[in-house]
């Protein structure tokens, strides 16, 4: 089976399934993808996420404020700490930096990010990390305020970066971008990655894989991005979902999937 590590649920292009999230997900169940962490971007839209999860017991949630939505609501440490008491949510994020889009509010940015790092600190849940343009910046900032679990989502980065985050045990995420053509260096890195920390997600609607590529993506495109890897790194596509199903469940303390099971975890954990 595959978990889809990082797609937002909410923002899925419906058109192909008559407008019905559950018809999009029964496909995505239909080619193997059976569990889902959908993704939260601002806290204003998080009850739109619990909808989702409490129609779909094989969805999990993270809450978080992405770095770009600066001009959303930014959420002290207390606000935070409440939503995460939800029982699906199981990580927090996504968070982090991005100057790409807006190196402007790089000093807001930095401070959401410091207060999503104390959250996970309090409730031992991991960080979902986003970073563009910003790759010294995030890893610095996340070993100063001593972020100790965390995922590097949708990875584009080089082996350098690649490794410096696995050295701080840190995981690793590659999105649809991998099949790309272009997409050398990240196909290196995808390679190189240790199988023990490797996840797989679409980032759905976003970055669809080859042989959809350009279209909305969704999470019932996942298998062809794991295919890409799995041959990549000359594995079968059943290993490969074997070991990121364990990967997401090690790294986000769960015992089963559906229903979910939180593992017993401990703060030093």
């Amino acid at each position: 089976m595959f978990v889809d590590s990082h797609c937002h649920l909410d923002m899925l292009k419906l058109d192909r399934h008559d407008g019905s999230l559950a018809r999009a997900l029964d496909a995505a169940r239909a080619r193997g993808v059976e569990h889902f962490l959908c993704v939260s971007v601002e806290t204003e839209k998080f009850s739109d996420l619990c909808a989702i999860a409490d129609q779909h017991a094989d969805v999990s949630l993270s809450i978080g404020v992405h770095p770009c939505h600066t001009d959303a609501h930014a959420p002290s440490v207390t606000e935070l700490l409440k939503l995460a008491q939800h029982p699906r949510v199981v990580a927090i994020g996504e968070t982090g930096l991005d100057y790409f889009h807006d190196a402007s509010t790089r000093e807001q940015q930095q401070a959401l990010f410091s207060t999503h790092i104390e959250v996970a600190r309090q409730t031992a849940k991991p960080l979902i990390i986003h970073t563009r343009s910003s790759r010294d910046d995030v890893l610095a900032q996340m070993r100063r305020e001593g972020a100790e679990r965390a995922v590097m989502h949708c990875f584009t980065e080089d082996w350098a970066t690649a490794e410096a985050a696995l050295d701080l045990g840190y995981y690793i995420s590659i999105s649809g971008i991998v099949t790309f053509n272009k997409a050398l260096e990240l196909k290196e890195v995808a390679k190189r990655i240790p199988l023990d920390r490797l996840l797989i997600e679409t980032d759905a609607p976003y970055l669809a894989p080859t042989p959809n590529r350009g279209k909305p993506n969704e999470p019932a495109y996942l298998p062809d991005t794991a295919a890409h890897i799995a041959e990549l790194r000359g594995l079968s596509v059943e290993a490969l979902a074997e070991a990121t199903t364990e990967n997401f469940k090690r790294l986000f303390g769960l015992k089963s999937l559906s229903p979910l099971v939180l593992a017993p975890r401990s703060m030093a954990d």
